[in-house]
């Protein structure tokens, strides 16, 4: 008889076994191997990395081109655990200053870190992610893709606002132009009394509620968060306006950097979705807008990350996405699945339209639990947070 012990339960079988805790310390490390890719090395670099995991009994995978030097550079994956990944900082700190090493130490290190995120909202108060946080979505538009997400009047934004917190919402997402594909722009004044008359009116009658906009407009994004606004959430990644980083910067509030290719009239074009490998293209662009938040003073508690499901990606594409989440966690910055009744699940599930799309949204949720992402924004509370607490017990549990 024999069982196939997964990485994550090692400790306890060990524990189970009796084993000294020096032991389990020294060994349980060897079950995990963490591969870790690392973009544009320097191909001296990538050869003498690629020595050093040898040497440490663990290996790096290399692109035809790298031995001989016929590349400049390229991307390479490491493939170790964390001891090893700490020996081999400490072999390259002789070669700092050679072929961009100092850059892939200071990359190991932060990948070794394990601080719990953060994020901090405008006012000063911090949003943590002990647990999967569900951000609720609340479309103040005549023309979401989804008509039962759409609210018409005051009386029924409160409601509907109270009905998701009650629910389990951390976080309350208010849209006022809708972004689905072939969408066009609101004017800027409409979109700004839409979202502005909205936060008002729920910053009144929900003051704890921590609340969203949903916009890629600086000047709507400023309008919202003199009105309350506790996070900005833009589909272009803060590329759609220039302005954008500058409003939220001086406002200290976070921002959500989500991929997009094109807008919301042209994502459809099939240029716009073709990849080389989409994970790897959507987390290196989403990296670089990082660095360009950076610039500008956004550090990465102010930062969530979002791989735009449903934005310039056909089926496959958003499965590559769902499917390789947890390629995109691990950067010290939340993550944001973000597929709630999107058009693909419908696809997968046989042409379904919106409002039978539940379970397939809720399947989204569930992929964001075992990726290890931290935030899902979804139409459906109540459901998509009973799964979400459901697994997490189980997971929880040894």
């Amino acid at each position: 008889m024999y069982l196939s012990i997964p990485p994550e339960r090692i400790r306890f079988e060990m524990e189970k076994l009796d084993v000294h805790p020096v032991g389990i310390e020294l060994m349980a490390p060897k079950a995990h191997v963490r591969p870790l890719k690392l973009f544009g090395v320097r191909t001296p670099a990538a050869n003498i990395i690629k020595q050093e995991m040898l040497a440490l009994d663990g290996d790096c995978v290399t692109p035809r081109g790298v031995i001989n030097g016929a590349l400049a550079e390229a991307d390479i994956i490491l493939l170790g655990n964390d001891r090893q990944y700490r020996l081999l900082i400490k072999k390259l700190g002789t070669m700092a200053n050679w072929f961009g090493i100092q850059k892939i130490m200071d990359d190991l290190w932060e990948f070794l870190q394990d601080e719990p995120l953060v994020t901090v909202l405008a006012d000063g108060r911090k949003l943590t992610y002990e647990k999967l946080r569900v951000m609720g979505i609340l479309n103040v538009t005549p023309d979401s893709f989804y008509a039962g997400s759409r609210v018409n009047g005051e009386e029924a934004l409160v409601e509907r606002a109270g009905d998701m917190l009650q629910d389990g919402a951390d976080i309350l997402d208010i849209g006022g132009e809708s972004t689905r594909p072939g969408a066009d722009p609101v004017a800027p004044e409409e979109e700004i009394r839409r979202v502005t008359g909205a936060l008002k009116l729920l910053r009144k009658e929900y003051p704890k509620a921590i609340l969203s906009v949903d916009t890629y407009h600086a000047d709507t994004a400023e309008a919202a968060l003199e009105a309350g606004a506790d996070i900005i959430n833009d589909v272009t990644a803060g590329t759609g306006d220039e302005n954008m980083l500058a409003v939220v910067g001086r406002a200290k509030a976070p921002l959500v950097l989500m991929h997009m290719r094109g807008t919301p009239k042209t994502m459809v074009n099939t240029e716009n979705k073709m990849y080389h490998n989409v994970v790897g293209d959507v987390a290196r662009y989403l990296l670089e807008r990082v660095d360009a938040c950076a610039a500008v003073g956004l550090g990465k508690d102010k930062l969530i990350l979002d791989p735009g499901l449903g934005f310039a990606k056909d089926v496959q594409g958003n499965l590559a996405l769902c499917n390789g989440l947890g390629e995109l966690t691990g950067h010290g910055m939340p993550v944001l699945l973000a597929g709630s009744r999107k058009g693909f699940i419908g696809e997968v599930l046989g042409g379904l339209p919106a409002g039978d799309r539940l379970e397939g949204t809720m399947a989204l949720s569930a992929c964001a639990v075992y990726a290890g992402a931290q935030l899902v924004r979804v139409h459906d509370v109540k459901q998509n947070v009973r799964i979400i607490r459901m697994l997490e017990a189980i997971r929880a549990c040894q």
